[in-house]
């Protein structure tokens, strides 16, 4: 059934996109539900790191390929994030998709709506809830965070808690993100690294490497996660 929000919406996508935003999200949770059942989360931590996803209140990043190992994370999306995504069709059809798995999402980018979407979440963060940014999204490039979530732990004084999903067996989209779509009874890896901290008032050029360091944390999560796959096979 579809919901009022939903109509209001859609109002002004074509015919052929209104169908693709009905019809998709449904069919990716049927998808995703059955075959997440299956899967089996592993979690590794970079020493001195604690596990973040027990936290009610923060700010977290992942890169965009992991969206759905991330998305049917039990321990994560039980804690109903807010995810920022872009004012796109696209953006829309990942918002419905991700709202249907109980996450929260609101809308911005970094080319359109950012500071909305900046200001959107920043409330969810002083209201005690949990912010995610995938943080090469939505256009990339592939492995280079943004300056969004640097932003917000700045404006809001929450550190940046990173981590990356990593299916053992997974088909890969080709597109700019190669985007993972695990396969069933896959192990996937739960990868956390240290905690990303920005000081309120920081200027432009600490800003930009509190960017690079974000950037350098989500790669030691990937490799780690890559490393411990290498070391445990099965």
């Amino acid at each position: 059934m579809t919901s009022a929000k939903e109509k209001n919406v859609s109002k002004g996508y074509r015919l052929s996109q209104r169908v693709v935003l009905y019809l998709v999200p449904r069919l990716v949770k049927l998808l995703l539900s059955l075959n997440g059942l299956t899967f089996k989360y592993v979690t590794v931590r970079e020493e001195g790191t604690a596990p973040y996803t027990i936290r009610q209140r923060g700010l977290f990043c992942f890169w965009h390929q992991c969206t759905l190992p991330s998305t049917y994370y039990p321990l994560f999306r039980s804690y109903e994030p807010t995810i920022l995504v872009s004012q796109s069709f696209d953006g829309e059809l990942i918002a419905r998709t991700l709202e249907s798995f109980g996450f929260r999402t609101v809308r911005g980018s970094s080319t359109r709506g950012g500071h909305e979407g900046l200001l959107g979440l920043k409330k969810v963060v002083e209201q005690g809830g949990k912010a995610v940014f995938t943080a090469d999204g939505p256009l990339g490039p592939i492995y280079r965070a943004k300056m969004g979530p640097v932003k917000l732990s700045e404006l809001t004084g929450e550190p940046i808690a990173c981590f990356h999903m990593l299916p053992e067996h997974a088909w890969i989209v080709n597109s700019w993100d190669r985007f993972l779509i695990p396969k069933p009874f896959t192990r996937i890896v739960v990868s956390w690294t240290r905690l990303v901290h920005v000081p309120q008032g920081a200027s432009e050029e600490l800003m930009e490497a509190k960017r690079q360091e974000l950037t350098a944390s989500l790669e030691r999560a990937r490799h780690q996660a890559e490393a411990w796959l290498q070391e445990n096979p099965r």
